[in-house]
C-alpha cells in the first residue's frame, strides 16, 4: 500500500496536527505526514513537528503584504516540492482564495469546531452557547471556495451542558476534533470519501 503524502497547515500550537501525526504512526494508516507548514514563524506547532522528525516550512504571509496570490504561490510551490497528495488545514488562520482551493480541489481538508452547516466562521463555541443549542461538535469537510461549506467527511456531536463556558465547551469539542480528523484523513486517503462522491457511504 503506497501511503498518501500529507501536508498539515497550521498557524498556532497545532494540536490537531499532533493528533494526525500520532495516528499516522500506525503501520496500517494509509497516509503519512511528511510536511508541516505555518504562515507564522512563531507557531509552536512547528517545534512539535520538528521533534517528530517531520519536515517543516514557514511561508510568512506578512512578507507578501496584501498579495495573496504571491503568498499562495509560495505555499503551493512548497507543497509541490514535497510531492504532496493531500493537505489538512489544522488551525490555519488564512482564508484561501478560490484559485488555490480549486487547484487542490478534492485534496484539501479542514476541521471546523461546530456541526456544520451551523456556526460557520469564528467564535463557534460562544455562538453555540448564546444560541442555546443542546448539541455542538466538530466537522471535517472538503474545502470549497465558499468558507466552511464543502461536503462533510466526518462529524461528531457533544452535548452542551448547563453552565458550560466557551472554554469548557471548547475543551470537549477539541477531544472530538482529535478523534475525527485522523478518521476523516483515513477515509480520504483510502479513497472511501471523495469530493465528487460527497459523503462516505
Amino acid at each position: 500500500m503506497s501511503r498518501k503524502r500529507v501536508a498539515v497547515l497550521i498557524s498556532g500550537r497545532g494540536s490537531n496536527m499532533t493528533a494526525l501525526i500520532e495516528a499516522a504512526k500506525a503501520d496500517d494508516y494509509p497516509a503519512e505526514i511528511v510536511l508541516v507548514v505555518s504562515n507564522r514563524p512563531d507557531a509552536s506547532g512547528i517545534a512539535r513537528a520538528r521533534e517528530a522528525g517531520i519536515a517543516t516550512a514557514i511561508v510568512d504571509h506578512t512578507s507578501f503584504g496584501e498579495d495573496r496570490a504571491a503568498f499562495e504561490g509560495a505555499l503551493d510551490a512548497e507543497l509541490r516540492a514535497h510531492r504532496i497528495d493531500l493537505v489538512c488545514l489544522a488551525g490555519f488562520m488564512r482564508l484561501l482564495t478560490p484559485s488555490f482551493v480549486t487547484r487542490w480541489s478534492g485534496r484539501l481538508l479542514n476541521i471546523h469546531p461546530a456541526l456544520l452547516p451551523q456556526f460557520k466562521g469564528l467564535h463557534t463555541h460562544r455562538r453555540a452557547i448564546e444560541a442555546g443549542v443542546k448539541r455542538h461538535g466538530a466537522t471535517v469537510h472538503f474545502v470549497v471556495p465558499e468558507m466552511d461549506s464543502g461536503p462533510i467527511v466526518v462529524q461528531e456531536a457533544v452535548p452542551v451542558l448547563e453552565g458550560d463556558t466557551e472554554e469548557t465547551l471548547a475543551a470537549r469539542v477539541l477531544e472530538v476534533e482529535h478523534r475525527i480528523y485522523p478518521q476523516a484523513l483515513r477515509l480520504v486517503a483510502e479513497g472511501r470519501a471523495s469530493l465528487a462522491a460527497g459523503e462516505p457511504s
